[in-house]
């Protein structure tokens, strides 16, 4: 009881955080100015951008069943599609529970190991997280000029923050080592009894579930599809939010490398833990228009406003229509099913 009172205080606190930073973003806006923008956008671009969407999150699910079919596991491109926009729609909700969603409903749909799936989801995350980085690096290098001051600016106060407390995470740093060595040094010296424990095999099974799924990409026969299909991922979120630029006559003239700038910085706002990207996407993307390409607050206001909406809608209308696809209309075998 006290850990599920916890869990809905730390999401109601995210939640306040993500609706802060969404009154931050529009506080000094002209609301009126920003609902005519939304009224009389060309919506045309906002569904082609939905579109480059969907055809990024099939190469995802390809590149997810190439994981999995490295495990020995056999999967459909239909359940595996499904079951990721299933996770995206319980991501709008609650921040990463799409991960433990997804592999929820494709293991019970395709009867493979849940620890197993979770693992080729952490495997391919911190292949994404380091694709990111790349990104942000490409981003800041090659266009130092303009994103100098505003990279200064915004990371300031974070090293400002490491700085003047160097001395206690000097400290942390050492009593985490000292405690991993020494659960190292207690584990080799008393591994006989720890084995006996009740609840132990259990607790290694997960383990080993979880470490076949995290070392797939290690493993795998395909690597050059796999960079293939990350290439196409990361071309068509590109493609995601270049197109809407076309919506507003104030983003319009926004080229191609502006759609890699605010990818590449607006993601930091999608992976923030607050529900759906609320008000972290939002104060980002906005921030880097106005600060970066000069766009009007109220365009740049409209535009982040739009495209949120535009990708919260899709993630939750596909995802409830994959849910009935898996669970009440698709009614084929499992492709792991024991004989």
């Amino acid at each position: 009881m006290k850990k599920v009172i916890l869990n809905i205080l730390k999401y109601l606190a995210f939640l306040l955080l993500g609706l802060f930073l969404f009154w931050l973003s529009f506080r000094k806006l002209d609301l009126h100015e920003v609902w005519q923008e939304i009224l009389n956008a060309n919506y045309f671009w906002v569904g082609l951008s939905a579109i480059f969407a969907i055809i990024s999150h099939v190469f995802r699910s390809l590149r997810w069943n190439l994981l999995i079919n490295c495990m020995g596991y056999k999967t459909r491109l239909s359940t595996t599609f499904y079951a990721l926009m299933v996770g995206y729609m319980a991501n709008t909700a609650v921040p990463r529970m799409g991960e433990f969603m997804r592999c929820g409903v494709l293991s019970r749909k395709e009867k493979i190991p849940f620890n197993a799936l979770f693992g080729t989801v952490i495997s391919e995350r911190l292949f994404d997280l380091i694709v990111l980085m790349l990104l942000l690096l490409i981003v800041v290098f090659t266009q130092w000029s303009l994103l100098g001051d505003f990279v200064v600016r915004m990371t300031k106060p974070f090293a400002d923050l490491v700085m003047s407390n160097i001395l206690l995470l000097g400290l942390l740093t050492f009593v985490v080592v000292i405690l991993l060595v020494g659960a190292i040094v207690v584990y080799i010296r008393f591994r006989h009894k720890i084995n006996t424990l009740p609840g132990y095999h259990r607790f290694h099974d997960l383990i080993a579930g979880l470490t076949q799924g995290i070392r797939t990409i290690d493993r795998m026969k395909q690597k050059g599809l796999f960079l293939m299909y990350t290439f196409v991922i990361w071309f068509f979120y590109v493609l995601m939010i270049w197109a809407p630029f076309f919506m507003l006559p104030e983003t319009s003239d926004l080229d191609f490398m502006a759609g890699i700038t605010v990818l590449a910085i607006g993601s930091l706002g999608i992976v923030a833990p607050v529900p759906g990207g609320v008000g972290a996407y939002h104060f980002i993307g906005k921030a880097v228009l106005v600060e970066l390409y000069a766009i009007s607050g109220n365009a740049a206001g409209s535009f982040v406003a739009i495209t949120h909406a535009a990708q919260t809608l899709l993630n939750v209308l596909v995802g409830a229509f994959g849910y009935l696809m898996l669970f009440f209309i698709d009614h084929k075998p499992p492709k792991n099913e024991k004989s």
